[in-house]
């Protein structure tokens, strides 16, 4: 299983509907392939809730390492993804809303006073909430009764969960530094990277060119590649060669395909290479971790990254 995006990496499942948008989910990370969901974004706010486990949850630009009973804040639109730590399953429970259910409508005064400053700052990623502050605490409350709430819908449980939020909106505002709004530089370059991401996933099993993917974003080839290092933490050419990797993971379910083929529809052009390249991200050749997935046991060749692989 893996998150569904658009070209553009916008999730694609429905958080909730227009007359309640609001979703809970409980969630394993042992559910998705190699144990991480890949880099996606959705306008919508979420909540993550650490129930047993710890993950490793990337934002373009920080990382946060979760423990349970940990809370992270996501912002609306920001680019997000997240991995088993040292490789052991987490559960968690998501919670995604459209901030509307914060200030009701455009250009409110709630809107434009409390929320807008928050959402449409680019340094607001995500912030994460270890309990290590009283008000941590008193947050992490309010998330699990909007749980709760969810769970069990008892009369009015609506306007119960939207009391709940408004609480622990007015908690972000009293304790988040106010910031700057973002340049117009940081609003381009927060695009050019989603434009890298999209152009990635459209051509990944073909042959990419650098000169093809900085003419696309409009920067020189050195520049482009500056930038993708500085907002993601990994260069171009390491998150082409996992995120081929990892959409490989999918052929390798279909018994009817061999390893040369697979290696060609993940835009290997070289079996021997995508194999390499396979045991250096996975720990294990692909042929053991097609193994792994039919549940075949390879005694005394353990795979530890082979069905939830780490970087």
């Amino acid at each position: 299983m893996q998150i569904i995006t658009d070209p553009f990496q916008k999730e694609l499942k429905e958080h909730g509907n227009y007359q309640f948008p609001l979703l809970i989910c409980r969630e394993r990370l042992s559910k998705y392939e190699s144990g991480s969901f890949l880099w996606h974004w959705h306008p919508e706010i979420e909540l993550t809730l650490i129930e047993s486990g710890e993950m490793s949850y990337h934002f373009s630009d920080r990382s946060f390492h979760l423990r349970c009973g940990d809370v992270l804040f996501g912002n609306a639109n920001a680019l997000h993804a997240g991995e088993m730590f040292q490789s052991l399953d987490c559960a968690y429970i998501s919670i995604t809303f459209d901030p509307k259910l914060i200030y009701g409508y455009d250009k409110s005064l709630i809107f434009q006073k409390y929320v807008e400053p928050l959402i449409s700052d680019v340094s607001l990623s995500g912030i994460h909430f270890d309990g290590s502050l009283p008000w941590h605490r008193e947050l992490a409350l309010l998330v699990r009764d909007i749980i709760r709430l969810y769970d069990e819908r008892p009369d009015l449980y609506e306007m119960d969960i939207l009391s709940d939020l408004q609480k622990f909106w007015k908690l972000l505002c009293l304790h988040s530094e106010a910031k700057s709004p973002a340049s117009s530089g940081e609003l381009q370059n927060n695009e050019r990277i989603r434009m890298i991401l999209e152009y990635i996933k459209v051509h990944y099993a073909s042959k990419i060119y650098l000169e093809d993917i900085a003419s696309y974003i409009g920067l020189c080839k050195s520049e482009c590649c500056r930038l993708f290092k500085r907002c993601m933490k990994i260069s171009l050419f390491e998150f082409l060669l996992e995120y081929r990797i990892e959409k490989s993971l999918t052929f390798l379910a279909d018994p009817g395909l061999n390893i040369t083929e697979i290696a060609e529809k993940s835009g290997f052009n070289d079996s021997n290479y995508y194999s390499k390249s396979f045991r250096k991200i996975k720990g294990c050749s692909p042929s053991l971790y097609r193994k792994r997935l039919s549940g075949i046991e390879i005694p005394g060749r353990p795979c530890a990254n082979a069905i939830y692989g780490k970087r």
